[in-house]
């Protein structure tokens, strides 16, 4: 039975149909990089299957062209097949040799697998050494932000390397498109046989034999550019019909060639049906479009056979092409989940820039938050690739700005903290220059008053911190211990001193006044002394002691017979004792001597004016009493300038 030659090319016609998808660019897939590193463009499937069409021999083919780009951008979203060797226990250096071992002895289209694990094996080792120097780096006191990783000679030749692995392969698939070029123009010289076939005047069995061998070699030419393949197959279906049309093949040959075209054909609706077991969608679908170039290529099946094997191998195609169709839906619906977890952690690392932060810890928290974000960040996958790139730049903006902030902070902090270390310093040699005094209690004050400014001065850098803290709080202890010895044995001292001048009021006290008044004065004046000479006594009983001597000698001198001039004295110089024994006469006698100088010259200025009124009444009649009266006043204030210079030189006697 002979089948005509145009059927071949319809049932051509619908297989392509079948196929047909929408194209993806292969260049335009880029591979995945973290959120540290400028991001590369990710692929995004827009795949969409056209469903399968039996009825359509009249209507135009869909295009070859699609279907094989299909195929390449398939190859391409698929994930990297596992490495065939394990590098996870070689160190950087065997890692670098393996590399340099596989450029030279394996060919760089079987490599990708090979180079993503020796890269990604790579890269955590130098990840852990980087990690290693930058912990020495902040344990030696330096922010971390400043830490600045230097690529090692291993780095740099591994890059290298992988330099070298991109161009080769770059050449390679340069060399591949050329050779589809060179493939192209050979089929066309199949065709161009083909055509000559309808001039030969062999046998049949000739010419059909020399017909199935330019079959065969245009079998075994390579693949072809593909935007030309769609016109390629179409020339090679048209010539191929005319063939059989021209040289009516004998029914016994037709039969034993449409047998073995059956034959195939059922082979590849097998082979079909047993991808619908792969597990990845993408392997399985790639694997298929192979099969269709090779059913394109068989020739006619028996016509009662004909439609069976179509849609047999249809019903196989179908399902593939919609698991393949769900597969890039689900990739399709991850990548616009993982655009809103994106753009969720641009909005918190906006947020964190926004916040207004003013200590070194604050800097540190919100530090550790946002290298938390980036964390998750490399955990996320792609976005869509139109939105990709948009959404890392306005991520690694905010941490950009956040940690040029921070910064810029930490500059400005440490200049204040070289200044708060000089002000610090210039405090260290204040309390230096004062731990040998003994005058204890201006010198306590002092101590007191810079130890409150040393904690209103900021901090210092970390290295200086303790150093200049010990300087500081040795010279403040070296002066409170020697206070603290030398109150330690004032105490008994004084308590010594206690009983010596409750001693002397006792003494005091029983004390008679006799006739003589020079004798009783003396004897006054030497309680006085010996009151002096005794040194202090303890401070709750200081005002005590020293008022009770002070009404005593008082008291004394009261009964002494003598004028108000030297009692006056007597009791301006007990005050001043006094003064000296409770520690107030540096404090007092400056006041005492200004009021005293202004009483003087109040008193001249009043002497001035009685005498003044007294030569005026002298001449009026009847003024005597007046006048007696200015004169009385007179010589009082002159008796009153005469105490008071007396007391400007006991004054000056006791300085």
């Amino acid at each position: 039975m002979v089948m005509e030659a145009n059927e071949l090319n319809k049932e051509s016609q619908e297989e392509t149909r079948l196929n047909a998808t929408e194209q993806v660019d292969e260049s335009k897939k880029e591979e995945q990089k973290t959120p540290e590193a400028a991001p590369e463009k990710e692929a995004e499937p827009t795949a969409k299957h056209a469903e399968a069409e039996t009825n359509a021999p009249s209507e135009k083919q869909a295009s070859d062209e699609q279907a094989a780009n299909k195929v390449e951008a398939a190859e391409e979203v698929e994930t990297t097949a596992p490495t065939q060797e394990d590098y996870s226990n070689l160190d950087r250096e065997s890692l670098v040799a393996k590399f340099r071992q596989l450029l030279k002895e394996q060919p760089i289209s079987d490599l990708k697998p090979a180079v993503d694990t020796l890269r990604k094996v790579f890269d955590k080792a130098s990840e852990e050494i980087e990690n290693k120097a930058k912990a020495a780096f902040v344990a030696s006191g330096e922010p971390e932000e400043l830490f600045v990783h230097q690529p090692d000679n291993l780095q740099k030749e591994f890059s290298a390397l992988l330099f070298e692995y991109r161009s080769k392969r770059d050449s390679e698939r340069q060399s591949q498109e050329h050779e589809k070029e060179k493939n192209l123009a050979a089929k066309y010289e199949v065709i161009e046989g083909i055509k000559d076939l309808l001039n030969r005047q062999e046998s049949l069995n000739e010419t059909f034999q020399e017909f199935r061998d330019l079959q065969q070699r245009w079998r075994d030419i390579g693949p072809v550019p593909q935007g030309k393949l769609h016109d390629l197959w179409e020339t090679f279906h048209l010539h191929v019909e005319n063939f059989y049309n021209y040289i009516k093949i004998n029914n016994e040959l037709r039969d034993l060639d449409i047998k073995k075209n059956y034959e195939e054909k059922i082979a590849l609706c097998e082979k079909a049906e047993e991808l619908l077991l792969e597990d990845s969608a993408v392997k399985a679908f790639k694997a298929l479009q192979k099969l269709h170039d090779q059913w394109r290529e068989v020739g006619p099946v028996p016509r009662e056979k004909k439609e069976e094997l179509w849609e047999r191998f249809k019903a196989a195609t179908s399902k593939i092409n919609q698991r393949q169709q769900e597969h890039f839906e689900a990739l399709k619906n991850q990548l616009k989940k993982n655009l809103e977890a994106k753009i969720e952690l641009c909005e918190k690392a906006e947020a964190l820039l926004a916040e207004e932060l003013h200590s070194p810890k604050e800097w540190e928290e919100k530090s550790k938050q946002l290298i938390d974000l980036q964390q998750v960040w490399k955990t996320i996958g792609f976005a869509p690739k139109k939105d990709n790139n948009l959404v890392y730049e306005r991520f690694r903006k905010a941490c950009d700005s956040f940690f040029n902030s921070k910064r810029e902070f930490f500059k400005t902090y440490k200049d204040e903290q070289q200044n708060n270390l000089q002000l610090k310093t210039e405090l260290c040699i204040q309390a230096e220059a004062m731990k040998e005094s003994n005058d204890w209690k201006k010198t306590t004050d002092e101590y007191i008053r810079i130890q409150k400014k040393w904690k209103e001065i900021g901090p210092v850098p970390r290295k200086q911190s303790d150093i200049v803290w010990k300087r500081f709080r040795e010279a403040c202890d070296y002066f409170f211990n020697r206070k603290k010895d030398f109150f330690s044995h004032i105490d008994e001292e004084q308590d010594k001193n206690l009983e010596a001048k409750e001693a002397l009021i006792a003494e005091l006290t029983g004390f008679e006044i006799k006739e003589d008044n020079e004798k009783n004065f003396e004897i006054l004046q030497d309680f006085q002394r010996r009151w002096s000479n005794i040194g202090f006594v303890p401070l709750k009983e200081k005002e005590r002691i020293n008022q009770e001597f002070r009404n005593l000698i008082n008291q004394k001198f009261d009964h002494l017979n003598l004028d108000e001039v030297n009692k006056n004295l007597q009791k301006f110089r007990n005050k001043l004792e006094n003064w000296k024994a409770e520690d107030q006469f540096a404090e007092k006698i400056g006041q005492e001597r200004n009021r005293i100088m202004l009483k003087l010259k109040q008193l001249e200025n009043d002497l001035v004016v009685w005498e003044n009124n007294i030569g005026f009444f002298a001449k009026s009649k009847n003024s005597d009493a007046l006048v007696r009266d200015f004169q009385h006043k007179i010589e009082n204030g002159k008796r009153n300038m005469e105490l008071l210079n007396k007391k400007l030189d006991l004054i000056d006697e006791m300085l």
